[in-house]
């Protein structure tokens, strides 16, 4: 990223010792935020919110990069030896030579340069994909925007799962915590206030400070941004801890390493040439030590690890197209291995379309009509009597004060909101915007003054707020719910004023814990086993028709010591203590149907032997309802506590054959991610939650939600779904797949060509001097192939065709073969295999054509180009047998079809244009052009036939 510098015109010593006034003075805002313009002002003067780094490079060195490998300094070296033994005396000159291989040095790096280039503007978009957002306050209204339009005065919203866009001053902080590990190093998160500090507090003690790139973990705040870029901690100390890192890729490692394998095979093959040639032929010492440099040059597939590069990213643009967002490109090669993924149900598996379809209050249960954003809906009772025609007469809310109190506690204990007529009416979680929706169709005024709260945490699995409301509005729950006074009560329902409540909602269990009252029959009474025992059932009930289940409870505070005061400290942290106590309302169950396309995505991940496994925070009813409904094995399912219990060893057998998994807590997905990876199996494991990282890092691929994940869990993952839909991750492990067949093609082709032309040149050299020694006798130029050739055709056959290779589709049966096993290596034996036979294949054909043409003749520049003509032509079909093997016809990539003209275009230029006297070729009659046609028609026969050969004798693999 690059930063634009700013004047620090807000640049202050400290901030954490000034009071919120203060702060908002010298900033010129107040607490309602920017407006519009003063923040594009800020923006022009203080820049992007950015850290400076190194992620992009410049054309221009991008271009000169690609002439500092040490292959390049060998054709630099090998140009000079030509030009050397120009200057012998009695020798010809060699600027031709020279001349051309400078030529070919710069065509290679132009190709080169093109394909970092695209890798390079693939990888920036990417990165740009990745920008987090931030929520600002900006003209009194919040808004969501990109974290690098941040500018210092803006008044930022910050809740649990967000990551902290810039350094900031905490305005107020409902129980806000902080993981500030990546700056302090401390692993505890730091609770946040927005009382000032002393002035010499140190970082890690600036508890109404908040840093970039740290994280929420829980709570909720405001803070004003004090420093932004550069100015901020992390730019300090120059940490791109944001940044999404560059990593060399296993594939590129791997095969880095395969062609310095080569190369070092290579040049012993290529001294043996040379000792031979020397012996038997008689050549000037340096012209052997020419031929012999420049031969292990054009021998070295030199070009594969970019090659490899721009093809994992290429096919990161593809799976971005399809809303599947690559944030680490090494991720790719885990893709084609996946063989388990561990899914969330909510919104990936599912529509993440909450709708409240029933309520049990009072011991009543009703039918809640009305979709999920339309306010029109009746609740109709399911022990009601049915009216003229066979209709349900729907219950009127304010005649059941039961019904009234559990649709009340779900709207005032929540957090998102709802404006019918606004376009888009439901903003914050979809399960808290189906309880206010539930509500609005009862007609309440949701009015609550929210003094504080118990945030909700997956352990904990509930949620409570505290706050006062109108007397009119809270439910009494002292004795009963008729709206009768009972005897302390003073007909309080009825009296003006307020009432301090709280109110809690969370997973029905969880609830009930809190529970030692429960409203039932319009009582309220003790609550008894009996009693729990008949939630829960109900609650079963529910989750076996699929429906999502909260419980709901509240308390009174108004009799409390106190005076009704709520104890709540300044920073709205309320008291852990008022979940004890509570009465228990009822149940609401909300529908959140199955998305249509699961059910196929989910059979096509079966057909390609991968494994979906469910791992949800809901009840294990509803988990396998939803499993069964879209293809899952819901037959058994485990609970997060029972997997608490299990030891390392029983885990393992349960995460092998358990494929539901329900009330999970992130530690528990550690585990059963743990068990599965012990197993040997590859996972692919989604995530959404602040709490998610740990499993998303440690997942060998990690897939945060795009729409509802938290910048925490898009931070922590691999991949991220921008449309959070499981059949995007079917795609992206297809996609996957298909990306790393065009990897072994391209590793295919390119090697068998260059270990071809190897064994050419070698074997050409031996029976050369053994058939016909007086030909081989010549000078440095006695060769099958000149040196120069020999860079053409790499230039030639590795260059155009190497781009278009990437751009393949992938093959129709990709989600038909089981997974690439994992840690498998792109070279297996089956290709190994094909590699040496098509190499030799290459070779006796090739050097029976050379042969004869050369044993019909005796001109050995005719030879030359018979056999120059030859491993063009081979090479241009070979890409097509290697593509075969999957399927893919030879017109069905219209980018490669044109590389290959392009490429056969080009020899023609070499071989009919003057440019044949400057490589040392003669124009081919159409008896040289029969020669070449038959040889490589025997090619093809023969390569089929080891292909075919090959299958049966080689079982490692079939691709």
């Amino acid at each position: 990223m690059v930063f634009c510098g700013h004047r620090p015109q807000f640049r202050v010593v400290s901030w954490h010792d000034r009071d919120v006034a203060a702060v908002l003075d010298a900033l010129d805002v107040d607490a309602d935020g920017l407006s519009s313009e003063a923040a594009a002002g800020r923006l022009e003067e203080h820049g992007s919110n950015r850290l400076a780094s190194s992620e992009s490079t410049s054309a221009l060195a991008l271009f000169v990069s690609q002439f500092r490998e040490a292959l390049v300094y060998l054709l630099v070296v090998a140009a000079a030896l030509s030009l050397a033994v120009g200057l012998l005396p009695g020798a010809e000159p060699k600027y031709v030579d020279a001349g051309l291989i400078v030529l070919i040095l710069l065509a290679n790096g132009a190709f080169g340069f093109v394909q970092d280039y695209r890798a390079e503007r693939s990888l920036a978009a990417l990165r740009a994909m990745s920008v987090p957002d931030a929520t600002v306050v900006r003209g009194g209204e919040e808004r969501t925007i990109p974290a690098p339009d941040v500018v210092p005065g803006d008044v930022i919203v910050v809740g649990a799962g967000d990551a902290i866009p810039a350094d900031a001053r905490v305005l107020s902080s409902q129980a806000l915590s902080v993981d500030e590990s990546a700056l302090t190093g401390e692993s505890v998160p730091v609770e946040k206030r927005s009382d000032p500090v002393p002035a010499d507090a140190p970082l890690a003690e600036r508890s109404n400070m908040l840093y970039m790139n740290t994280a929420a973990t829980k709570g909720r705040a405001r803070a004003v941004v004090v420093d932004t870029g550069m100015d901020t901690e992390v730019g300090d100390i120059a940490t791109g801890l944001a940044a999404v890192e560059d990593e060399e890729t296993p594939f590129a490692a791997e095969v880095d390493a395969l062609g310095r394998r080569i190369g070092a095979g290579v040049v012993g093959l290529v001294v043996l040439v040379a000792v031979i040639q020397f012996l038997f032929t008689t050549t000037d010492p340096l012209a052997v030590a020419l031929t012999a440099i420049t031969l292990a040059v054009a021998a070295v597939p030199e070009g594969l690890p970019a090659v490899v590069t721009l093809t994992l990213a290429l096919g990161s643009q593809r799976l971005l197209a399809k809303n599947a967002l690559v944030r680490r490109l090494p991720v790719v090669e885990s893709l084609g291995s996946v063989d388990t993924i561990v899914t969330d149900k909510t919104g990936t598996l599912t529509e993440n379309r909450m709708t409240v379809t029933r309520v049990h209050a009072g011991g009543r249960e009703y039918a809640v009509t009305g979709d999920a954003t339309d306010v029109d809906g009746d609740f109709e009772p399911a022990d009601a009597p049915t009216a003229d025609g066979g209709a349900v007469q729907p219950q009127e809310v304010a005649d059941d004060p039961a019904l009234e109190a559990v649709l009340r506690c779900g709207a005032v204990c929540n957090d998102a909101t709802f404006d019918p007529d606004a376009d888009d009416p439901l903003r914050g979680d979809p399960t808290e915007s189906a309880l206010l929706v539930s509500a609005a169709k009862a007609g309440f005024d949701p009015t609550f003054d929210r003094l504080g709260e118990v945030a909700f945490t997956s352990e904990r699995k509930r949620m409570t707020v505290v706050g006062r409301e109108p007397r009119s509005h809270a439910p009494t729950t002292d004795d009963r719910v008729d709206g009768s006074p009972s005897d302390d009560d003073d007909g309080r329902r009825d009296a003006e004023g307020e009432s301090v409540v709280a109110y809690t909602k969370g997973a029905p269990e969880a609830v009930l814990s809190c529970c030692d009252r429960i409203l039932l029959d319009g009582e309220v009474r003790a609550l008894e086993d009996a009693d729990r025992e008949a939630v829960l059932a109900r609650t079963e009930s529910f989750a076996a028709d699929a429906l999502r289940v909260l419980g709901f409870a509240v308390r009174s505070l108004d009799g409390e010591p106190g005076g009704g005061v709520a104890p709540v400290d300044e920073d709205g942290v309320a008291d852990p203590e008022v979940e004890s106590g509570m009465t228990f309302l009822g149940l609401q169950g909300m529908l959140d149907p199955p998305r249509a396309e699961v059910a196929d995505a989910i059979a096509d991940c079966h057909d390609a032997g991968i494994r979906v496994v469910m791992a949800t925070g809901d009840n294990a009813v509803t988990a396998r309802a939803i499993a069964d409904a879209v293809g899952i094995d819901g037959s058994e399912s485990r609970s997060g506590p029972e997997v608490d219990e299990l030891s390392d060893d029983a885990l393992v057998d349960a995460a092998m054959s358990v494929d539901v998994f329900a009330r999970m807590s992130p530690d528990a997905k550690v585990r059963v991610l743990e068990a599965l990876q012990r197993s040997e199996q590859t996972v692919a494991m989604t995530g959404d939650g602040v709490n998610d990282g740990p499993a998303l890092r440690r997942a060998d691929v990690g897939i945060a939600m795009g729409q509802r994940g938290t910048d925490v869990a898009k931070g922590a993952a691999d991949v991220v779904l921008r449309d959070d839909n499981f059949t995007t991750i079917r795609d992206a492990v297809a996609e996957g797949r298909g990306i790393f067949d065009n990897v072994r093609k391209f590793v295919n082709y390119l090697l068998s060509a260059n270990a071809g032309e190897v064994l050419v040149v070698f074997f050409g050299v031996l029976l050369g001097s053994a058939l016909f020694p007086a030909v081989f006798a010549g000078g440095g130029d006695a060769l099958v192939l000149t040196p120069v050739m020999l860079l053409w055709i790499n230039l030639v056959t590795d260059g155009l065709p190497a781009l278009a290779l990437g751009s393949d589709t992938r093959s129709s049966d990709v989600m038909r073969r089981p997974p690439r096993p994992s840690g498998e290596p792109v070279i297996h034996a089956r290709m190994a295999a094909s590699v040496l036979g098509i190499a030799a294949t290459m070779t006796v054909t090739g050097l029976g054509a050379f042969f004869y043409a050369l044993d019909a003749t005796g001109d050995l520049r005719y030879a030359q180009t018979v056999l120059f003509a030859f491993l063009v032509a081979v090479e241009m079909a070979r890409i097509q047998l290697v593509r075969r093997r999957y399927g893919q016809s030879p017109l069905s990539n219209p980018w490669l079809v044109a590389a290959v003209l392009a490429s056969l275009a080009l020899q023609a230029l070499v071989l009919y244009t003057p440019l044949a006297d400057l490589f040392d070729v003669v124009a081919l009659s159409a008896n040289g052009l029969a020669i070449v046609a038959v040889a490589s028609v025997g090619f093809l026969v023969v390569g089929t036939a080891v292909e075919r050969a090959l299958d049966v004798l080689v079982t490692n693999r079939t691709q």
